[in-house]
């Protein structure tokens, strides 16, 4: 497999390391929310928030240990959010598993649980929702329009629910982090927000709760996303134009049995296109594998 890494992404945490002894608080209501962070945060840590959709593996608990190295009190929602999912997209198929879930949570070290309904996170006279454009514009904000209107939205609403002063994302999904950046940027709502690098398994494909849908054979070959991006990063570090090359990797993903929706170099603050590469510039790519879309990203040094 091709290496290249401006940044090391992360191996698979060892299970059962770091884990927590204390008592982990669920909270399913508002009420319950409030009387969890007040005990949470009266030793005077700061509060630390780990937003997910559940179907957590070795990913999400890395965000968590990255959380827990800043000495922070941890919270982490679960929540399938629906204003992110378009009308044919898998919202209904998305993998739940509650009661795994918390014993994980539990497991890395997590102390609060936010576990709201959907009738709590979206109210029948709920009126507002956060419109952004800037990094949400190209890429996953054309290929799945409102998607990123609905995870700016419901980023929020947990942001106002749990008020923590930190919040850690992953790196895998980058556009979706650079959407984070500018929304907290621009509604100066004071939380720092920490990039935690992309865990992968053995043989490079960057963890996602949807690879459990994957095919056998298709599982097989999905690592290949990676390799061609490893290999693509390493060629354009020269500063060479990058639109024939990155073309060719599209083309040899769709001749080994990808449906790719793009492969492109981007600015990795703006995720404007680039000409040839620069920094701060990122390889993206997202690529069907049967019925699952594969997204994946490396640095350009």
């Amino acid at each position: 497999m091709p290496k290249h890494a401006c940044r090391a992404t992360l191996a698979l945490p060892t299970k059962g390391r770091g884990g927590y002894s204390g008592a982990m608080r669920v909270a399913r209501t508002i009420g319950e929310l409030t009387r969890a962070r007040a005990a949470l945060v009266s030793g005077g840590r700061p509060l630390a928030l780990v937003p997910t959709m559940g179907a957590l593996h070795a990913g999400h608990l890395s965000l968590i240990a990255a959380a827990k190295r800043r000495d922070a009190a941890v919270a982490a929602s679960i929540f399938v959010n629906p204003l992110q999912f378009g009308p044919a997209e898998d919202f209904a198929r998305y993998p739940r598993d509650e009661a795994a879930d918390l014993a994980a949570l539990r497991e890395a070290g997590c102390e609060l649980a936010w576990l709201p309904s959907g009738s709590t996170m979206y109210p029948p006279a709920a009126a507002s929702v956060i419109e952004v454009a800037g990094p949400a514009l190209l890429w996953e904000g054309t290929a799945r329009p409102g998607h990123f209107r609905g995870v700016a939205t419901v980023v929020a609403k947990l942001f106002g629910q749990i008020r923590p002063q930190l919040a850690c994302f992953g790196e895998k999904d980058w556009q979706q982090l650079q959407v984070v950046r500018r929304m907290v940027h621009d509604l100066y709502l004071g939380i720092e927000i920490v990039a935690v690098p992309t865990v992968r398994a053995a043989d490079g494909l960057a963890l996602s709760s949807r690879n459990q849908a994957l095919a056998p054979a298709d599982r097989a070959l999905a690592p290949r996303l990676y390799t061609a991006l490893a290999a693509l990063a390493a060629s354009l570090a020269d500063g060479q134009p990058a639109a024939e090359r990155t073309e060719a990797a599209a083309a040899a993903l769709a001749e080994a049995g990808f449906r790719p929706d793009y492969v492109a170099l981007v600015d990795a603050e703006t995720l404007e296109p680039l000409p040839a590469a620069r920094p701060p510039a990122r390889l993206i790519a997202a690529a069907w594998l049967g019925q699952v879309r594969l997204i994946d990203n490396v640095a350009v040094c």
